[in-house]
């Protein structure tokens, strides 16, 4: 995900006619292909990166199943990414994966001038048609079930949070997050601060340094730093994205998980069949259809009761009985 703070996306779209433009017409009458499909994927980050790695992972999947060939290109710069676009498209591959979150106009340009290719892309925006699809990490829900965890294991009652940028994507994990953690614990505070980029673990170190020096004793990891710091310092970490509890043992002690496999199979399926359409992919990143889960609690860091509340209010959600508030504002801190 790319540095788009500065920019009020949801203006964006609205700045000129081009975009109306290209959703009018038809549907391509999409050829059906045989396996495997050729698949390119572009990431503004290194694709070890939490976001990007979910989407690396999907696609080797679909590569050891035989349904795609699967190439990348990674740390394309902003001013890069649409010649990177046009040569994927140019070289004929079926479907296109990547983020837009920086560069809306010139991905759905691109798009619009290669109606027969199907787009797969990050994006707080709508699909385009006719083939400009969209998705995001939809993870609110497992983020409140870690926010619970980390409200029940905090002794200062204080959490601290270091995230990449204030953008919704990001917003809206924090709060839910915040408000897992307030619902168990009403006396809970939480410092909160954005390092504005997506990949630079020794300032997400320094600013989680900074918040523990103030007293907090569980971090919220939304990027890569945060952890080593709470390692270092002998506090508790919460996950976000990925699981690295195996690598930071008795630090991290929740974390919300995001499989980017429904996604991706199901947009690889409707390629191949010939029935690709511009559809907004997000609902796929919810727990309902195994986009997101928490990851398994460990007994030996969560006390028992405390799990058993956790997975309580796991189960009402999965039954439709709880539903986590989605804020795409701006969290600050209540410190």
């Amino acid at each position: 995900m790319t540095d788009f703070s500065a920019i009020d996306r949801r203006k964006v779209l609205l700045m000129g006619g081009g975009l109306a433009a290209m959703a009018a017409g038809g549907t391509p009458a999409f050829a059906q292909k045989a396996k495997p499909i050729k698949v390119a994927a572009i990431y503004t980050v290194p694709v070890e990166q939490q976001w990007v790695s979910r989407i690396d992972k999907a696609l080797k999947a679909a590569q050891a199943r035989g349904d795609v060939t699967y190439k990348f290109s990674e740390n394309v710069a902003n001013t890069d990414y649409e010649r990177v676009m046009r040569q994927y498209a140019q070289e004929g591959n079926d479907l296109i994966v990547g983020e837009s979150f920086a560069v809306e106009r010139a991905a759905r340009k691109v798009a619009s001038d290669y109606p027969k290719t199907a787009f797969l892309m990050g994006s707080s925006f709508g699909p385009t048609k006719p083939n400009y699809s969209v998705f995001d990490n939809w993870i609110h829900e497992p983020s409140f079930l870690t926010g619970m965890v980390a409200g029940k294991a905090t002794k200062s009652n204080i959490i601290g949070m270091v995230g990449g940028y204030a953008i919704p994507e990001v917003n809206r994990l924090m709060f839910a997050f915040m408000d897992g953690a307030r619902s168990v614990n009403p006396k809970v505070k939480f410092i909160v601060s954005f390092i504005n980029s997506w990949y630079d673990p020794p300032k997400a170190k320094e600013a989680a340094f900074a918040m523990i020096d103030k007293g907090a004793d569980v971090m919220y990891a939304e990027r890569f730093g945060v952890t080593d710091a709470a390692k270092e310092r002998g506090v508790k970490a919460i996950g976000n994205v990925i699981d690295t509890a195996a690598q930071y043992p008795g630090v991290v002690i929740a974390s919300a998980l995001w499989h980017m496999e429904p996604t991706i199979d199901r947009a690889v399926k409707a390629v191949t069949a010939g029935t690709f359409e511009a559809v907004d992919y997000g609902q796929y990143s919810f727990m309902a259809h195994g986009g997101a889960s928490l990851a398994p609690l460990d007994p030996k860091l969560v006390p028992a009761d405390v799990i058993e509340l956790v997975k309580a209010k796991e189960k009402e959600i999965a039954d439709g009985l709880f539903r986590v508030d989605v804020n795409d504002a701006e969290p600050k801190s209540t410190l």
